[in-house]
C-alpha cells in the first residue's frame, strides 16, 4: 500500500455526479442487479444512492473491516456481518467507496458465492492501482488517501493518534486536510468536540 502524502476530498455533488455516472455504465452494459450490497461501512451512502439512480429498492449491507488507520490497515481483512437475505440465484451489485487494497471486496464477493448467487459485479468509487482486483465499475484512480464527506471525524482521530506514534506534526497533516478541500470551519468544529470528549 501506497504511504504517500497527498488527500482527495471528493465533495457530495461530486460523489453524486460519479454515482450517476456509474449508473449509467451498469445500464448502458446491461446488468441488471437484483440486490445491491453495500460493504459497511464505506459502501452504505453509495448503495443507497445507487438504489435510488437504478430504481432498485433491494439493498442490504455486508460487513468487512480493514483499515485501522491513515495509510493503515490490518493485514487481512474480516468478515463482520454476513449477508442477512437469501441472495441465492441472484444478479447481485456489490458496491463500496474505495477498492484500495481489493482484499475486503474479494473476502465479500468470495461470502456472496458461497451463499449461491448467480453473478457478483463489484462498484467502487475510487480505485487504487495496487489493488489485487480491478472493480467491474469504478470512476477514478488514484493513489492519494481519500477523505469521504462521512468519514471526517474519523480521519481527524487516525490522523491524531498517526502524529503520536510517529512524531509526524499534526498541524502539518491538518493544513494539508484542509488545503486539499475539507472545510476549515468543519475541522475545528470536529477537533472541538474531539477535544471535548476527551475532557472527564
Amino acid at each position: 500500500m501506497n504511504s504517500g502524502l497527498g488527500f482527495e476530498v471528493p465533495s457530495w455533488d461530486q460523489i453524486h455526479n460519479m454515482l450517476i455516472e456509474l449508473a449509467d455504465e451498469v445500464r448502458l452494459c446491461g446488468y441488471k442487479p437484483e440486490i445491491i450490497v453495500g460493504i459497511s461501512r464505506g459502501g452504505w451512502i453509495p448503495a443507497r444512492v445507487l438504489s435510488d439512480l437504478l430504481d432498485n429498492p433491494y439493498v442490504t449491507s455486508v460487513g468487512a473491516e480493514f483499515y485501522v488507520g491513515v495509510y493503515e490497515t490490518n493485514r487481512e481483512p474480516r468478515l463482520t456481518q454476513p449477508i442477512p437475505v437469501s441472495v441465492f440465484d441472484k444478479k447481485i451489485l456489490l458496491v463500496d467507496d474505495v477498492t484500495d487494497t481489493g482484499k475486503s471486496a474479494l473476502l465479500v464477493k468470495d461470502h456472496l458465492c458461497r451463499q449461491g448467487v448467480k453473478e457478483a459485479r463489484i462498484l467502487t468509487l475510487y480505485y487504487k492501482p495496487w489493488s489485487i482486483i480491478k472493480p467491474d465499475f469504478y470512476s477514478k484512480e488514484t493513489s492519494d488517501w481519500i477523505v469521504f464527506p462521512w468519514e471526517i471525524k474519523e480521519t481527524l482521530k487516525k490522523l491524531a493518534k498517526k502524529s503520536k506514534e510517529t512524531n509526524e506534526s499534526f498541524e502539518v497533516a491538518i493544513s494539508r486536510l484542509i488545503s486539499s478541500g475539507v472545510s476549515k470551519e468543519l475541522v475545528e468544529r470536529l477537533l472541538g468536540e474531539l477535544s471535548n470528549l476527551k475532557q472527564p
